[in-house]
């Protein structure tokens, strides 16, 4: 083979000239062919390690001239007969020609542009996938077929440096993924391993981490298992395998061929090591995540993504996430999840712009609508280039829609969504051929719910007043957030879903969260011509359409007559002439039938679409693929979160025989029709993950007697009467009675199940970690420390019983507990706020915060969520963290009694402070409380200015009273408004805690220096607050005066060195009671104690404190000296707490903010692994002296 043109220094090292002349030498690796001996050997390793060319070519051709030390590689073999074949055609074609040259630098020149041209010509003829791999990534692609026989169709996607575990020995070599094989090489000293496995054969993928074997992915065939390890990005390795074997696994079902995407863009350059086919897969994979995320048609593609803000009305800010553009649609998805998703089909769109940038809002660019919805987009980062790409996706669009752009946006099921087709002309004779569809019927224009509810009087009942209230709740959550297509999604919206969706909106909403709008609104008239195509034709599949039509909901009343039969053969039949492959399967008859009760035909259609093809791929083939599939995943889910239960079961075959009943019908054969169809709303939100929470809730619920089942049987009944016995009490609908109920039922009925409770019950039961910043390699370590402390417990120290402590009925996160003390103690060790001889304060108090029910005792959910908290909170969530640690429950009233003691430094609230001494901070503390509360009093008057008819009018207008019903149903979440407000003792003990947590940090003196501003400026606020509290607003115009003096004095240091020396002196003797307290002696010994002690120069030489004098007035003082302060039993109010000062939140965060010291110590990044390796090596000391300590028991009672 030609090779480009590369410089060789040393020519002979490690090779062997067979042949020369005076302008080309041939040569030979050494140790390839004869002998080779250890030199061999050596160089064999070397070139396996390092992934040389020489292991796959051992021959070269080397280009020389004259006495030159340069030489130049021009060719390269595998075998001697294709580098005698180059070495020949040189000798033949060149030689003659470069003896006439008389300069060494015009030969090699020459030489070079006839090797480069003979590559030129080779390269024409080769496919254009190969142009775009680069060199490299050819020759490895070579050596892979020559090292494991693999034909010229077997491409290579990847290849990685690795180790390969043969035995207890890790062979060093390389790892080639093919599209079909995965392969591995190794030589290293003569032993040759070579490993070949079809992805075929692979059953299982692992990727974990062993004492054995480090970092390292299993790969489990049906005969063996192989480990691989030393990956450099062991990540990507992993992902890349699992979707070869996905794909090897999807070919053997469908028995179809792997074909590369042939329209993706080529890229501007050569990318390094990373061939064509890799970057298929790649966005093969992105792609589908972007699909399945917005719930869009499988011939989307993403064309990229970015990084940016979105301006969100309803909320009033500006939210973090990326937008996604594809060939027709804008998408975007909150960083934060369930924040704001939202998605513009480009068909709506008729303006894009960019808005001038400012500071506040970097690169905006604005999209708006047809319908008037504009929406916001901030921090892009190339914005031109965005628009460019959207411009050119606007123009592609067909603009086909233009009289369905309203009703795409507000679709309504009594409206049909194409005209009816032109009648064809008929010559004479000819017979009017039969019409199938038309858009005049009535399961055209709406559900069969609806015409069958039409002629029913109205309903004035509770139950229908309920149904009232849930539809104008949706009414103010379009206004709110819009409506249709283009609506912003958010928790609001699933919180709503999860009440139930009115039977008015049902439709509307399915076809919307599906994304069945979306096709629907794409493809006009497409049903109907699907309809007279395929009505009429007989094959295998309309016969068993004709078999189930009649066993299709047949307890409802709208499918005994042949109005609901016609329009499921109707949407029956035009699915399985759409899609062949699947045709027709059971259990769809049952899921199409609740579809048209809501919707009309051509909707109950594109949801069957999106269902069958999207939302459920290959749950209803012939084989059933999906469906078993997602039982092996149930069973998993089982096993982790019921495992007790799983054993049990799988010993009497159960799981698989309920799950594939209840994901098939998704609940709809198994439970009444009235508590079913409020899973199917979760399931057209959520997706499948409901259907495997709800059915994880059912066996939860009944884990006690079916852990007391002897055969299938009796489990089957057991859970048959369960759900037969889910009921929905808020239904408005006639009871339609269950078919399986009836069957079913016995002596005894039992309890009745709300629905609601139910689904609520199932949301509880989603793993940890979606609700911890942890990754899963860390929380299973934290589980196994977890574990071991809680193990610990139980046989040493334990309050209470090992039974207390492990309840197995609970989800396995949630079984083992620990008391205080054992938390205390990984406390001390994981935590990374270090508070010295404060720390079992502060663990306490986070362990009465965590313990919600109050038994004493805390599980690994609730651990984990503390020490989420401390680790991956940003400055305001840890901020709250330790806020709420000085609030009760966490802060009991014995620990608050002993901060009165502290309090005398700090305010006296016996003596009226003179106007005189408030500074200008005072007042403006005073100037916003005062704004308020005249704007309280305004809004009071006007208030009372209302009109009696006004008042009447408010009374008679009913939508005001829900739309307040819909906001107290609001599930509320925390805020820092809602915290409660923190008095001075209270206080003091937050100024404790951050005294000690500062105490060993290498910015100890800044860190002290920044807490006691920050704790004087607060003290003001509480005491100006304080002051405006009991004076009231008459005295603002008598304080005036006194302002302009204070503003006067503020150029004085006194009260604020007061405030700093105070504050310096409350925290010495914080951190001197937690320390060192006195044994014996009065309190002014412990105080001549704290005056002299190293915490208190410290601390008063970090606060600029030592200009104290003894005319330094106190706050709320109006007397001069500091030991009057203290001195005086007049002047303290150390025994009486201040019940008027307190301080929000919100003023302790602003504070804060103000010292950069303070904010960067709460914004540092902790790693939690140094601290986890830590707490073993601690393990494993306790475990030496534990076991030390038994052996002198054993030889002392010897």
């Amino acid at each position: 083979m030609w090779i480009t043109p590369e410089e060789v220094l040393l020519a002979n090292a490690l090779w062997v000239s067979e042949r020369a002349n005076p302008f080309f030498i041939l040569q030979r690796r050494k140790g390839h062919g004869r002998g080779g001996g250890i030199t061999g050997l050596l160089v064999g390793t070397l070139d396996v390690v390092l992934d040389s060319s020489a292991r796959v070519a051992p021959y070269r051709i080397l280009h020389q001239t004259g006495d030159s030390q340069l030489f130049w590689s021009i060719a390269c073999g595998s075998s001697r007969k294709e580098i005698t074949e180059h070495w020949e055609w040189l000798e033949t074609n060149l030689l003659q020609t470069l003896s006439i040259f008389d300069n060494d630098d015009d030969i090699t020149t020459f030489v070079k542009g006839k090797i480069q041209g003979i590559i030129a010509e080779e390269n024409k003829s080769r496919q254009a996938q190969e142009d775009e791999d680069c060199g490299k990534f050819r020759e490895a692609e070579l050596k892979m077929r020559k090292l494991f026989g693999m034909p010229e169709e077997e491409k290579l996607v990847n290849y990685y440096s690795c180790s390969y575990w043969k035995g207890r020995v890790p062979r060093q070599g390389w790892l080639y993924l093919s599209v079909n094989h995965l392969c591995f090489y190794s030589f290293l000293l003569g032993k040759e391993v070579t490993l070949v496995v079809q992805w075929t054969d692979v059953t299982q993928l692992d990727k974990n981490a062993t004492l054995v074997f480090p970092e390292s992915v299993r790969v489990s065939t049906r005969d063996t298992e192989h480990y691989f390890s030393m990956f450099l990005n062991i990540n990507d390795t992993f992902k890349l395998m699992e979707q070869l074997a996905n794909i090897a696994m999807r070919q053997l079902l469908d028995n179809e061929g792997f074909a590369a995407d042939r329209s993706l863009p080529k890229p501007c350059k050569t990318l390094k090591n990373v061939s064509a086919l890799k970057r298929d897969l790649d966005a093969r994979a992105k792609n589908e995540r972007y699909r399945a995320l917005f719930r869009l048609t499988q011939d989307e593609r993403l064309d990229g993504h970015t990084d940016c803000t979105l301006w969100t009305p309803f909320a009033k800010m500006h939210v973090v996430g990326q937008m996604f553009v594809s060939n027709n649609y804008i998408c975007f998805a909150s960083r934060e999840e369930d924040l704001c998703q939202l998605i513009i089909p480009l068909r709506e769109v008729s303006i894009v712009e960019k808005a001038d940038s400012s500071s506040v809002l970097p690169s905006p660019l604005s999209i708006s609508t047809k319908n008037k919805m504009t929406f916001l987009f901030a921090n892009l980062k190339d914005r031109d280039f965005l628009v460019q790409r959207i411009s050119d996706f606007l123009q592609r669009t067909p603009d086909r829609l233009c009289g369905f752009a309203g009703q795409s946006e507000t679709p309504s099921p009594s409206t049909p969504t194409s005209l009816p087709p032109t009648p064809p002309v008929l010559g004479a004779g000819e017979l009017l051929p039969i019409q199938h569809y038309s858009p005049s019927l009535p399961t055209a224009k709406q559900g069969l719910l609806s015409i069958y509810q039409k002629d029913q009087p109205e309903d004035l009942g509770p139950k229908a007043t309920k149904e009232k209230m849930k539809e104008e709740s949706w009414n103010i959550h379009f206004f709110e957030f819009g409506r249709g297509v283009c609506m912003y999604r958010t928790s609001k919206t699933r919180d709503l879903v999860l009440k139930g969706i009115p039977e008015s909106l049902r439709g509307e909403l399915w076809l919307l969260f599906s994304g069945a709008q979306n096709e629907m609104a794409t493809h006009p008239g497409y049903y109907a011509e699907l309809v007279e195509t395929a009505m009429g034709k007989c094959t295998l599949a309309t016969e068993e359409i004709e078999r189930d039509l009649h066993r299709s909901m047949p307890e409802h009343h709208a499918f005994q007559n042949e109005m609901g039969i016609a329009a499921l053969r109707r949407v029956l039949t035009a699915y399985a002439y759409r899609n062949p492959g699947i045709g027709y399967c059971q259990a769809m008859n049952i899921v199409t039938s609740v579809l048209l009760l809501y919707c009309t035909e051509e909707e109950a259609f594109w949801l069957l679409v999106a269902l069958c093809e999207r939302m459920l791929p290959d749950y209803y083939n012939t084989r059933v693929v999906g469906a078993l599939v997602d039982q092996g995943v149930f069973e998993e889910l089982t096993r982790e979160c019921l495992p007790l239960l799983y054993e049990h079961m799988q010993d009497l075959g159960v799981i698989s025989t309920i799950s594939l009943s209840w994901f098939l019908t998704l609940f709809l054969s198994v439970m009444p029709f009235d508590s079913a169809v409020l899973l199917v709303d979760c399931f057209f939100y959520e997706g499948i993950k409901v259907i495997f929470q709800v059915s994880l809730a059912v066996l939860h619920a009944n884990m006690e007697q079916l852990l007391a089942c002897t055969d299938e049987g009796e489990a089957m009944t057991i859970l048959g009467r369960y759900l037969d016995n889910v009921v929905n009490k808020q239904t408005v609908s006639t009871p339609i009675p269950h078919l399986h109920a009836l069957l079913t039922s016995g002596d005894e009925p039992p309890p009745e199940i709300d629905a609601f409770e139910l689904i609520k019950t199932s949301y509880e039961v989603r793993a940890i970690m979606t609700e911890s910043a942890f990754t899963i390699e860390e929380l299973e370590e934290l589980y196994v420390l977890f574990k071991a402390k809680h193990i610990m417990s139980c046989y040493w120290g334990a309050s209470s019983s090992a039974a207390e402590r492990h309840d197995p009925s609970l989800p396995y996160l949630e079984q083992y507990r620990i008391d205080c003390g054992q938390f205390g103690q990984l406390f001390a060790t994981m935590a990374p706020w270090s508070c010295g001889m404060h720390t079992a304060t502060l663990s306490t108090r986070l362990f009465r915060l965590l313990d919600v029910n109050k038994d004493s005792l805390i599980n690994f959910k609730e651990f984990v969520t503390g020490l989420s908290g401390m680790y991956h909170g940003d400055m305001t969530e840890k901020l709250k963290l330790l806020y709420k640690l000085h609030l009760p429950p966490a802060l009991c009233p014995e620990e608050a009694e002993s901060a009165l003691e502290a309090t005398q430094f700090f305010t006296d609230d016996d003596i009226p402070q003179d106007p005189s001494s408030l500074s200008h901070l005072d007042f403006l503390v005073q100037e916003v409380a005062s704004g308020d509360e005249v704007k309280e009093a305004k809004e009071a008057g006007e208030a009372g200015e209302e009109t009696e008819e006004k008042k009447e009018e408010k009374v008679k207008d009913y939508k005001y009273y829900l739309r307040m019903w819909a906001k107290e149903k609001e599930p509320k979440k925390e805020t820092i408004k809602d915290l409660p407000r923190m008095n001075q003792e209270q206080f003091i003990e937050l100024c404790k805690t951050l005294y000690n947590m500062f105490s060993e940090d290498p910015l100890e003196q800044e860190l002290y220096h920044a807490i006691a501003t920050v704790a004087s400026l607060l003290l003001r606020i509480g005491e100006v607050g304080k002051k405006f509290t009991n004076n009231g607003s008459k005295k603002s115009e008598l304080q005036a005066p006194a302002a302009e003096e204070a503003v006067e004095k503020d150029d004085s240091s006194g009260e604020a060195g007061s405030g700093q020396s105070l504050v310096s002196k409350a925290l010495a003797e914080a951190q001197l009671e937690n320390t060192t307290p006195p044994a014996n002696g009065s309190d002014e010994e412990a105080k001549d104690d704290t005056s002299i002690s190293s915490y208190s120069v410290v601390s008063a030489g970090s606060l600029q404190c030592e200009d104290i004098a003894d005319d330094t007035v106190l706050i709320g003082s109006a007397s001069g000296g500091m030991g009057g302060a203290v001195g005086g039993n007049d002047c303290r109010r150390g025994s009486a707490p201040d019940g008027d000062w307190s301080i929000s939140f919100e003023q302790v965060l602003a504070s804060l903010l103000t010292e950069p010291a303070l904010v960067n110590y709460f914004e540092k990044k902790h790693d939690i692994k140094s601290k986890m390796a830590a707490c073993r090596s601690q393990r494993a000391v306790e475990r030496q002296i534990s076991s030390s300590s038994d052996h002198e028991l054993a030889q002392l009672s010897t």
